[in-house]
């Protein structure tokens, strides 16, 4: 019925929204990392350069990985408010 129909659609808010917020955390626990692995060069702590690099590097691609998933998201959203109903 039309119930359904209103409970699918608050099923796929929820989550779109719950992918929204599971990106930003990855990118933020990320950038999380990466930051203590420099402190941890930088104060020659490092036992694996290697490794740190790596870390470095994953955030970085996860950094821009999520502004083009906010750009594409804000676009679509720009999109849908110039739609006449």
């Amino acid at each position: 019925g039309a119930q359904d129909g209103s409970m699918a659609q608050k099923d796929n808010k929820n989550s779109f929204a719950n992918i929204l917020k599971n990106s930003i955390e990855d990118v933020n626990r990320s950038q999380v990392e990466a930051y203590d692995v420099m402190t941890d060069i930088a104060t020659g702590k490092v036992d694996n350069l290697q490794e740190a690099v790596r870390t470095i590097e994953e955030a970085e691609l996860t950094l821009k990985l999520g502004l083009e998933v906010k750009n594409k998201a804000l676009g679509a959203y720009k999109q849908v408010m110039q739609m006449q109903v």
